[in-house]
């Protein structure tokens, strides 16, 4: 198959799959999304989703969390792992979006990317999901798939991204990447990938690719 082909088949196929997708973190506006995806760093976002609601309890917008000391953040996230840098992070730019935004999350990149704690996959989320603004946010999830697809050559997410943006249509990012994920959780999950199951590798991947799975 060549990129663009396999680009076709990877739009039907997640379109088959997953007609209608959600951001799979618990959110209601750009603030508590902006939260949610911070803490999902290196956290699953099924314990994201069983914090959030203590935490948004006592502060599901900038003005409320800043009230909150840094301590009293951190022992709420605590589950959600790094909770000393994500609690700083949230009560910073809090302050951030009360002092320089009036209260309200920015919609650009480099007004979010200016934020602690706050890197280019966050923004990229916020902008997406929360704003409806063309962005294709690449996490390992996706880094790893698109690697499989033979999208791209895997040497970094930067790499991934420019790849992803290059041939995709851009009004389809924003859905794209959720069904990517949600892909990747059910039928290629990093450990004990199986072709049996990822029908999508199985068509599309690499000899080489191919070769690292289990039957």
């Amino acid at each position: 198959m060549t990129k663009t082909e396999k680009v076709n088949y990877i739009i039907t196929e997640l379109e088959n799959l997953y007609p209608v997708v959600e951001v799979p973190l618990d959110h209601k506006d750009p603030y508590t999304l902006l939260i949610a995806v911070l803490l999902s760093a290196q956290c699953t976002d099924v314990r994201v989703n069983q914090i959030t609601p203590k935490l948004f309890k006592l502060a599901d917008n900038p003005y409320d969390m800043v009230k909150l000391s840094i301590e009293e953040i951190k022992e709420i996230i605590r589950p959600c792992g790094l909770s000393p840098m994500k609690s700083k992070g949230i009560f910073g730019l809090s302050q951030m979006i009360i002092e320089l935004h009036g209260g309200e999350v920015p919609a650009d990149f480099e007004s979010l990317e200016a934020m602690p704690a706050v890197g280019h996959k966050t923004a990229s989320v916020v902008m997406a999901q929360a704003f409806n603004i063309p962005a294709f946010p690449v996490d390992t999830h996706i880094h790893r798939l698109l690697t499989r697809w033979g999208i791209t050559n895997g040497k970094s997410v930067v790499q991934t991204e420019k790849d992803a943006k290059r041939l995709f249509p851009k009004a389809l990012w924003n859905k794209l990447h959720v069904q990517i994920i949600y892909y990747g959780r059910e039928y290629s999950p990093a450990r004990s990938p199986k072709l049996s199951v990822d029908y999508i590798t199985r068509n599309i991947g690499s000899e080489k690719v191919r070769k690292d799975f289990k039957p």
